[in-house]
C-alpha cells in the first residue's frame, strides 16, 4: 500500500502560506484544528480551500481555543469549568464547534477528529466520553455538516485506554452498521516505532485499523524536527541508501502497514519536495522495517 503526503498545520508558522505551498505542489489533504495557530488556523485555510476545491481538509474537536471559550459559554455550549479546562467533548460543545469550524473553513470539513479524548479524562469515563461525542458526530454527518469523523490521539492507543475495535463498537452503537467512523490519527516515527512493530506482528492500532477499513493518518513523523538529527549515516544506509535523514525517517513511516497519510508540518518548498519523493516511493519491505525495529527498539 502506498501512503500519501499530507500537510499537518500544528507547527506551521504561517498556515495559509504552508497550505498554498503544499496545494500548489499536489497535496491532496490538509489537517488542522480550531486551537492551532492561536485559534486562527481554520480561518487562515479558508482562502486556500476556496482556491483548491479538491483539497480535502480535516479538523478536530476537543481542545478549546482561548479566544473561543467565552463565546462558547455565552452561547450555552460550554460550562465555565470546561472553558477554563480548555478541553470538552460534551455533545452540545461538539455540535457548536462543528458549526463554527464549518463557518471558519468556508466549507464542510471532509473529516473531523475527536482530539485527544484521553485529555484530562477521569478514570473509567473514556467510553462514555467517546460514545457521547460519536452520537453528536453521527448526527452532524446525517445533516451533512461534516463528511466523516475519526479519533486523533497521542497516548490513547499506547496507554491501552482504548483500541480500534472499541472505537468501531462505539461507532456502531452510535450510528449503526453504516456508521461514519472513518479514520484514526496517531504519532508514528522513529521515536514512536511501537505501532510499526505491532503491525508487523499483525496486531495494534495500525493492523486493527487496516482490518476495520479505517484510514490511518500518521502524525509527527519527524517528531517536531528532532528525528533527522538522530539518523546516523549507518542507519540511513540500512533503511534508505542515498537519501537524506528526513527522507529515511519518512520512508519508514510511509511504509508502516496500514498507514495511508503522512502528515508533515512544513512551509518550506524544498522540504516538501524531498518529503513527497520519500513518501511517494514504493514501501520498504517488512524485512527492512523489522531491522529498523531491531536496531532502534520501540
Amino acid at each position: 500500500m502506498t501512503a500519501w503526503l499530507g500537510l499537518g498545520t500544528y507547527r506551521c508558522l504561517d498556515v495559509a502560506e504552508a497550505a498554498l505551498m503544499a496545494a500548489s505542489r499536489g497535496a491532496g489533504w490538509v489537517d488542522t484544528a480550531p486551537n492551532y495557530a492561536i485559534g486562527r488556523a481554520e480561518m487562515s485555510l479558508a482562502v486556500v480551500l476556496a482556491a483548491y476545491p479538491d483539497l480535502c481538509v480535516s479538523t478536530k474537536v476537543g481542545f478549546i481555543p482561548a479566544s473561543a471559550g467565552h463565546i462558547g459559554v455565552r452561547a450555552g455550549a460550554l460550562s465555565a469549568t470546561d472553558a477554563q479546562r480548555g478541553h470538552c467533548l460534551a455533545p452540545d460543545y461538539v455540535t457548536w464547534q462543528l458549526a463554527r469550524s464549518r463557518l471558519m473553513l468556508g466549507r464542510v470539513p471532509d473529516l473531523v477528529f475527536v482530539h485527544n479524548p484521553e485529555h484530562a479524562c477521569p478514570d473509567g469515563e473514556i467510553t462514555d466520553r467517546l460514545y457521547n461525542a460519536f452520537l453528536a458526530l453521527e448526527e452532524a454527518c446525517s445533516q451533512q455538516i461534516i463528511g466523516a469523523y475519526g479519533v486523533a490521539t497521542w497516548h490513547g492507543f499506547s496507554s491501552g485506554l482504548f483500541d480500534v475495535p472499541t472505537l468501531v463498537e462505539l461507532a456502531t452503537m452510535a450510528g449503526g452498521p453504516n456508521h461514519h467512523l472513518w479514520a484514526i490519527q496517531l504519532p508514528v516515527s522513529l521515536v514512536h516505532l511501537a505501532p510499526v512493530a505491532q503491525a508487523l506482528d499483525g496486531h495494534g492500532p495500525l493492523a486493527d485499523a487496516l482490518a476495520a477499513g479505517l484510514e490511518v493518518f500518521a502524525s509527527a513523523p519527524l517528531h517536531g524536527g528532532e528525528i533527522p538529527g538522530m539518523v546516523t549515516p549507518e542507519l540511513s544506509e540500512l533503511i534508505n541508501p542515498g537519501k537524506t535523514p528526513a527522507q529515511t525517517a519518512l520512508a519508514v513511516v510511509a511504509s508502516a502497514p496500514g498507514v495511508k497519510r503522512v502528515l508533515l508540518s512544513t512551509g518550506n518548498p524544498e522540504h516538501w519536495r524531498q518529503a513527497a519523493e520519500a513518501v511517494g516511493r514504493p514501501p520498504l519491505s517488512p524485512d527492512v522495517l523489522r531491522r529498523v525495529v531491531d536496531v532502534l527498539g520501540t
